[in-house]
């Protein structure tokens, strides 16, 4: 119904074909595998990803190490002006950066102190799960697809972490 309320031009054809496809393999019992590359999370996906997460419309998901901090990013940074490019768009890196890093490494050393691993999604889920950056929330987390996929515990596949700028703050350390 969003597509075809949102998506009216005949070029959106094959979006709405999609869109009631992916609608009847649900129906059907099937899961879905989301994929991102590119700035999607920084061109706010999240507004309508976060909701497909709510609602059971996605079951993994598989991004680039961009697109899976650049939505906390967005969380924690919306509003500012400082801008540096990186990865592929550019995110103030004081504001966003500097604000994940010290809860990141927090996460990391404890996990390694405990002699425990985890996948960068889940360095990501436990610090936004912990309410550590509540504090800095710039848009409303419903819009955050982490914060829904991480209440979920969605398991999200990231080739290409080592190449983010979050991928580089944990091999800096």
């Amino acid at each position: 119904q969003f597509i075809q309320h949102h998506y009216r031009h005949f070029n959106a054809a094959a979006l709405v074909d999609a869109a009631k496809g992916y609608e009847s393999h649900l129906l059907e019992g099937g899961k879905m595998m989301i994929t991102l590359a590119g700035a999607m999370s920084t061109g706010e996906l999240g507004i309508s990803l976060a909701e497909m997460i709510r609602q059971g419309k996605v079951d993994i998901i598989s991004c680039t190490g961009a697109n899976l901090e650049e939505d906390v990013m967005n969380l924690v940074a919306h509003s500012q002006n400082h801008y540096n490019r990186v990865t592929d768009t550019c995110i103030p890196e004081e504001e966003a950066f500097r604000r994940l890093q010290k809860h990141l490494v927090k996460q990391w050393k404890d996990a390694e102190a405990k002699g425990e691993r985890f996948f960068p999604h889940e360095f990501l889920y436990k610090t936004v799960l912990s309410g550590d950056l509540k504090e800095y929330y710039e848009i409303d987390p419903k819009d955050s697809w982490i914060v829904a996929a991480a209440e979920k515990n969605i398991p999200i596949v990231v080739p290409g972490w080592e190449d983010s700028t979050t991928g580089n703050i944990f091999a800096s350390y």
